[in-house]
């Protein structure tokens, strides 16, 4: 760890301002220039994980390989720097409380008062210096999670203050990412609130290095300068994050700032010529025509609890050349009287994950249209599960259902997994993260993976009941990926239609810009097939 370097991305002002995005685009740069660069999210809640907060509150459950239920930040880290981040990534305040208590009460602080200093920034200090020594990374970027001046980021701030002092001053930098306002109607931009962020950032005893300020044009010089002298940084080091409506074009504008040569200067790096040539052919590729995909769930009111699946179909769509247009629709809304409508003009039905009875049968009234009208479909975890009950009742088991949405169903066709029912408590203990499964190579879905063996994602509690599996393979649902042991569902098929692929795992998690994944570009290859087709 002695070489590694790190840089501390904070934030000012309001909350949502884009450190996930800044630290992700600024590690794609510093990628591209041949340094091997992971990233750590901090978030203060008290909660040890994300997994049992709900997607309106947070937001997506990012998932990593290891079963960490984590921040959707780490799903930006992931997609821009196209490495497989783990559990150690990301660190709550319940993780270093749980971890210091634990040690506690087993006898490691005998004869201490235990306290925020030092015992709570001295674990939120080693939980960076486990992320380094356990990736190698020459560069660890750390996000901390919140506003400056929020209680509960104290200690991390804190943390990040005595970092410097253990690694060396010049091995740590702090990037402030704060918010520059134009005020209506005169456009008039306005410094103060980057001032009293960069002051209350001082006032716990950081000096930012560089100040990203968020804005909706760029800064003219005038304006970097008065940051400059007010905040004590040079005024090179005053970046322009300005607003763009393509996410994947961060990285570029903040390389034309000249951020990632800052970066090298300050950190005393060598400043390597950086390689953004795919990543500019992928922003600046020409899309031709657009595809029309209805994303049908139970939380499109915040697309952020989906933000991992738009941005694989985004990858998809992007690959092919087209524009994507969205289409959101809450699935409670949904019913056999409406769905024509709803749905008319739908070219892909894509129904994602989620928990809990509310919505399910708008899901189940969608997928009957989708398989009926020969619309592709792409269904992901509790979007297989909607499909077969849905293929159930389609051939004569009326009343089919989960065992999580009727306890008291005749025919449970989706049920608890047996490793599941003696469980009570909620966080961390549902099927999580990579596992390996095993493709029938007749299928569709081995066409595109081109694998027999596959590892993907999981995150649920209910699976496909072993004893209906005949009967729905003799009716022309067909099973095509398993566990290596047979025992679970792992993929469907109907091959009597265009494309109706359902995965009881979630394929958007491993999806990348310049590698999209094989099951949305086979989703949305088929609907450009089939548009085409009609179309004439």
């Amino acid at each position: 760890m002695s070489d590694t370097k790190f840089i501390f991305v904070t934030g000012g002002v309001i909350s949502s301002l884009g450190k996930g995005l800044t630290t992700a685009s600024l590690g794609r740069i510093l990628k591209s220039k041949g340094f091997n660069v992971t990233a750590l999210k901090f978030d203060p809640y008290i909660n040890v994980d994300a997994g049992t907060m709900n997607p309106y509150q947070h937001g997506e459950v990012f998932v990593t390989e290891d079963g960490a239920e984590t921040d959707l930040d780490l799903g930006h880290y992931e997609r821009f720097l196209d490495v497989n981040l783990s559990a150690i990534n990301n660190v709550t305040t319940g993780k270093i409380y749980s971890s210091v208590i634990r040690k506690e009460r087993e006898g490691k602080y005998l004869g201490s008062t235990v306290q925020i200093i030092p015992h709570i920034t001295e674990e939120i200090k080693n939980s960076i210096k486990l992320v380094a020594k356990e990736t190698g990374a020459d560069i660890v970027l750390v996000e901390i999670g919140g506003t400056v001046g929020d209680i509960e980021g104290l200690p991390f701030l804190e943390a990040a203050r005595q970092f410097r002092k253990d690694v060396g001053k010049d091995n740590v930098i702090y990037l402030h990412v704060t918010l520059v306002p134009s005020l209506f109607p005169t456009g008039e931009l306005k410094t103060k609130p980057t001032q009293h962020s960069v002051k209350e950032l001082r006032s716990i005893g950081i000096q930012p290095d560089i100040i990203l300020c968020r804005a909706k044009t760029k800064l003219p010089k005038s304006i970097r300068e008065k940051i400059a002298l007010f905040t004590d940084v040079e005024p090179e080091a005053v970046i322009t994050g300005v607003d763009v409506e393509d996410l994947y074009a961060i990285p570029l504008y903040f390389e034309e700032e000249g951020l990632g040569d800052l970066v090298c200067k300050l950190l005393g790096l060598e400043n390597r010529k950086s390689n953004l040539e795919d990543w500019k052919a992928m922003v600046n590729k020409e899309l031709l025509g657009e595809v029309n995909i209805t994303i049908l769930g139970k939380y499109v009111t915040l697309p952020d609890a989906y933000i991992s699946v738009v941005q694989a179909l985004k990858h998809a769509t992007r690959f092919y050349g087209v524009k994507l247009n969205i289409r959101w629709v809450e699935s409670d809304k949904v019913n056999s009287e409406n769905v024509d409508d709803v749905l008319k003009g739908t070219e892909g039905l894509l129904v994602p994950g989620g928990f809990g009875a509310r919505g399910i049968e708008g899901m189940i009234e969608g997928i009957r249209w989708a398989r009926k009208n020969k619309i592709p479909f792409l269904g992901l975890c509790l979007g297989l599960q909607c499909a077969v009950i849905e293929f159930a009742r389609s051939i004569g088991l009326k009343y089919a259902n989960s065992s999580e949405f009727d306890e008291n169903t005749p025919d449970p066709v989706i049920d608890l997994m047996p490793n599941q029912k003696n469980i009570n408590e909620k966080g961390g203990t549902m099927r999580l993260g990579a596992y390996p499964c095993v493709l029938d190579k007749s299928s569709l879905a081995y066409k595109y993976y081109q694998k027999e063996i596959i590892y993907e994602r999981h995150r649920h509690r209910y699976e496909v009941n072993n004893k209906y599996r005949e009967l729905f393979e003799r009716h022309g649902l067909k099973i095509v990926g398993k566990s290596p042991d047979g025992e679970l569902v792992e993929i469907i098929e109907i091959p009597d239609h265009p494309f109706f692929i359902a995965t009881q795992f979630h394929p958007e998690y491993k999806s990348r810009p310049l590698n999209p994944h094989p099951l949305f570009k086979g989703f949305i290859e088929n609907v450009i097939k089939e548009k085409e087709k009609k179309n004439g």
